[in-house]
Formats: C-alpha cells, structure tokens, sequence
C-alpha cells in the first residue's frame, strides 16, 4: 500500500512540474504521458507484484514507472530538477528491454539473453550518465547542466558508437522475439501477442529513432518518432497484464485439458499417453512410455531417448506403484513451463496411479470371478458324482432288498404275523426309495444331462403341488453349467412358491434371446420374499454371477413374487 501510495505521489510532480512551467522540454508530452505512464506502470506492478511475489515482473514494471515518473523530471526549468530527469531518460528503456526479456515468469533464460539484458544496463545507467557530465546542456537550450565537468564536442564519436551498440541490441531482441513468437502454438501464442505487439513496437520505435538520429534526419521527424514511443508506451503495462492473466489462462487451460481428457473413460481406454497428446499441444511437454524391454517410445511409436539427446530438453520420470512407467519431456531452457511441467506430471502420475489400481482391480476380480465359476463348477460336478453314486450304489441295493423281501413273502404264506410285519417294512422300503429318488433328483436331476432343460423344467411343473403355467422356447441344447443354472432358477423358486408363497398359480418362462437365457418364475402368492433371509436365493445368486448373469427378486408384499434370471449362454 505505501508504493502505491508513493507511486501515485511520484505521477503527480511530473504532471505539477509541466503545468508550473513554461517553455519546459517536452512540456505538453509529459503533461499528458508522464502521470499516465507512471501511474499505469506503477498500479498494474504493484498489483502484478502483490499476486505473483516470486515473479519479478511486477517488480520490473514498478521500476519501469518510478523511472518514468523521474525522466519526467526534464520537463522542469530548475537546473539539478532538469539533470536528474535527464540522467534516468534512458533507464525506463533498459527496464522494458529486461521485461520483454523476462516474460512470462520475469526470468531471463539464457546466458546470451543476460548477456545482452546487462549490456543494456550498462549502456543505460552507466556510459549516458557519465556521458551526461560532458554534455553542455545549454547548446541545445536546455537549462544549465549543473554535473558539467567539461566540454564535450569531442564526445560525439563515442554518442555515436552508444547509439550504434543500442540499436544492436535492439536488433538482437526483435530477433529473440521472432523466434519465441514462431516457436509457440495456441493459447501460449496468444498470451504472448498483446506485449509483443505493444513492447516490442516501443523498441521498435527506440531503434527507429536511434537510426534517425545516426542518419541525421530532421528534428521534427525525430520529435514525432519520440512522441509516438511514449504514446504506445503507455499501453504497455496494460499489455504486459493482459500477457500475464492469458499466460495463467492457458497454463490452466492445458491442465484441465489434461485432468478432463484423462477422467474421460473414452479417451483413457485408449491410454494416458493418447488421452494428454492433444491437451498438451502448443507446450514443449511429450509423454513416452517405458516398454517391456526397458525402452521408451512415444505416442506414434517412435523410439524416444531417455535421458533426451538434445542437452535442451529435460525428462520427468512418472511412476506406478513405485515402477516408472512413463517419462515427461520438456524444454529445459523455457523456465515459463516449469509450473506448468509440475502440474501435469502430478496429474500424469496420479492418473497412471490410478490406471495401474484399475488394472489389479480388474484382475481381482477376474480372478474371483473364475474362482467362483470353480467352485461352483466343482459343486455341480460333485452333485453328478453323488447322484451316480446314489442312483448306482444305495438305489440299487434298496431295489435288491425290496426284491428279496418280495420273494420272502412268498414263503412266508398263511404266516399272518409275519406276513403284517413283512408288508410294514415293503412299505418303509418304498418309501425310502421315494424319498431317495427325489434326493438324487434335488442334487442332479438325470432328466436334466439326458433330455436337456426343457424336458428338466417340465417335470419340475409336474411335480409341483399347484398348476403351473409353462413358456418354454425350443432350442439346442446349452452349455452344461447354463442349463444347471438355469434349471436350480426354476427349482428353488417353485420350491419357495410352494413352502411359503400361498399362491394358487405360478408360471415359468424360459427364453433365449441374442446369446442369453432368460428365466422367470411367477406366482400370486403372499409376496414379501427376501432375498437376504435364507441361503437358497444367496445359493442362486451366487451360482448365477459365476457364469456373468443376473438375478432380480420383485416381492412386493400382496402382489406375488417374480425371480428373473439373465445368463449369458454365449
């Protein structure tokens, strides 16, 4: 607050002195440009300053108005008021060459552009003061230069040699400018284009004026060349403003572009590094990707050197669970992207994380699945095997007993007693086969590996204690676990319907339709059946998920119940 203050005090006393005086230099230019130009510098550094400390552009562009606001100071009669603008005239321009230099992130980064940044300075603040102690103000009608310390008519050589090394070192930046301009794309481009157009035509404009002055052109062409450098300078810390809010702008832009690209399923199946190419165009930055063999290659497949064999360009490794996997390749010379690198290798990173996560999860439960299909697989085989065991083992010796106790009876005529208690045990017998046969029947029904599902289905309706409707589409027969699925559907639910529904009609509908079976038991019973309580529901859940099916239970209370199964027969 207090250099705002002070810049706003610093803008006055040119604008004071120009209306105090008469016959000032430059009197009506400053009048108009020095507060403008003082005030616009100093209020968008300030401000620039206060958002971005660690950036010294804001600092540059406040220095560039104090310098403003004190060449100003030449407008005045007074003789030490009138040097002491004359000894900062030239120090504003030295500070606009440094930002346009320093820009975007008010660091030069090359030692050449240094190199050129302090010959500037130099020529500036250090050869046109000491010049100024041999200038006789006076000859020009200037007020008295009161830091005189000898005549200066054999300076004139070395004048020109300064203007001669200025006007090259405005040569070498519009070149440096060129090429920053060619080398950018998109939204960088853009951020770039109000301060080039506006810095660079006040140098421009300084190179043109210092050429006129070595080609001794008239006075007024040379006033009129000085006077459109201050006008366009004016519009300069608006520029540089403008250049720094776009700068932010795309620098965001390109990372949610690559936040948005990598959190859409579309384009992440197709990869991270496909997912970031387009986002990052316009950027410096490539992604490539570490394969088996330990290599690098790019989005197009092109080998990629790690580390890069341009000595520009730098690598960020981005690692998964600890392994890298990738690498990010940047300009190493362009200190404007390094925030940028930071944030997109953070995101690139997390969202290779998060790629490598998926995988295992897909894995697990691939895994798991199988697993389940096995145990299942393994029940259903074991249920074969015992209802071979029973149909061949104890079935048959029952059907042996009930033969010998048949033939026993036939001895044992006119023996009433023993004949009652003969006849007691035919009947225990009979009924023990019956209960056997529906045992074997529970654990795999026979009719459902000879005759398929349908012939299986029908004899569940037949058996059932209540009509039951049948829709069944004929077909080929199915995959074998299918058809057991499909088959204890139908079985546990008629089973529920008569246990527990108190329903007077169910209906069954077996369908095939674009490679999957679908099942529907219904019934007009009580409803209200949970899935959760009991494990004959979790039984078929369970065994139907395994083959990568579906299974609904609709049991609104009064109004039946309905079990949908949907399995893929494919």
């Amino acid at each position: 607050m207090a250099l705002a203050v002070l810049g706003f005090v610093a803008g006055l006393v040119p604008l004071v002195l120009a209306l105090a005086t008469e016959g000032g230099h430059q009197r009506e230019l400053i009048a108009i440009t020095g507060p403008v130009i003082g005030w616009a510098f100093i209020g968008t550094g300030v401000y620039a300053w206060a958002r971005q400390p660690d950036n010294r552009l804001g600092a540059l562009m406040t220095a560039v108005g104090f310098s403003s606001c004190l060449a100003g100071l030449r407008v005045s009669t007074e003789p030490w008021v009138f040097i002491v603008g004359l000894l900062f005239i030239t120090s504003q321009w030295a500070l606009l060459f440094h930002m346009l230099l320093a820009f975007p992130r008010g660091v030069v980064e090359t030692g050449f552009e240094r190199l050129l940044v302090a010959a500037m300075y130099f020529s500036s603040v250090v050869v046109h003061p000491v010049m100024t102690l041999f200038h006789d103000t006076t000859r020009q009608g200037f007020p008295e230069n009161p830091l005189l310390i000898g005549d200066g008519t054999d300076l004139s050589d070395l004048t020109r040699v300064r203007f001669w090394f200025t006007l090259g070192l405005l040569v070498a930046l519009t070149v440096i400018l060129a090429q920053r301009w060619s080398a950018q794309r998109g939204a960088p481009r853009k951020a770039l284009a109000p301060v080039f157009v506006s810095g660079g035509l006040v140098m421009a404009l300084l190179g043109v004026w210092y050429a006129a002055l070595l080609a001794g052109v008239g006075q007024d062409v040379i006033d009129g060349l000085e006077d459109a450098r201050y006008v366009v300078l004016a519009t300069v810390p608006f520029a540089f403003l403008a250049g720094l809010i776009r700068t932010r702008v795309a620098e965001a832009s390109a990372v949610s572009q690559v936040v948005a690209r990598l959190g859409d399923p579309a384009l992440r199946r197709r990869g991270v590094c496909h997912a970031m190419d387009e986002a990052l165009r316009g950027t410096s930055l490539e992604i490539a990707y570490r394969d088996e063999d330990g290599t690098y290659a790019n989005c197009a497949g092109d080998r990629v050197d790690i580390p890069p064999a341009d000595p520009r360009r730098d690598a960020v490794s981005l690692e998964a669970g600890g392994e890298p996997v990738a690498v990010l390749t940047h300009d190493a010379t362009r200190e404007d992207e390094r925030e940028l690198v930071r944030t997109v290798a953070a995101a690139a990173t997390l969202a290779l994380e998060n790629e490598r996560l998926a995988d295992e999860l897909r894995a697990k439960v691939e895994e798991l699945s199988a697993s389940r299909a096995r145990i299942v697989e393994s029940g259903d085989a074991t249920r074969r095997r015992l209802e071979r065991d029973l149909h061949d083992g104890a079935q048959q010796r029952l059907v042996s007993l009930a033969l010998s106790l048949r033939i026993l009876s036939n001895r044992l005529d006119g023996n009433t007693e023993a004949m009652r208690e003969l006849e007691s045990a035919r009947t225990e017998l009979d009924h023990a086969m019956d209960e056997l046969r529906e045992l074997a029947r529970g654990i795999h029904p026979s009719l459902l590996s000879d005759r398929g599902l349908d012939a299986a289905v029908e004899s569940l309706a037949h058996r059932a204690p209540l009509p039951v409707e049948l829709e069944l589409s004929p077909g080929d027969r199915l995959p074998e676990r299918v058809e057991s699925a499909s088959y204890f559907v139908v079985s546990e639910a008629l089973t529920n319907v008569a246990k527990y529904a108190r329903a007077t009609h169910a209906s069954v509908n077996v369908t095939r339709d674009n490679g999957r079976v679908l099942v529907e038991v219904s019934d007009d019973g009580v409803g209200g059946a949970d899935p959760g309580n009991g494990t004959g529901l979790r039984g078929l859940l369970d065994r139907v998920s395994s083959l990568g099916g579906s299974l609904e239970v609709d049991s609104r209370p009064g109004s039946g119940t309905t079990v949908r199964a949907e399995i893929p027969c494919e």
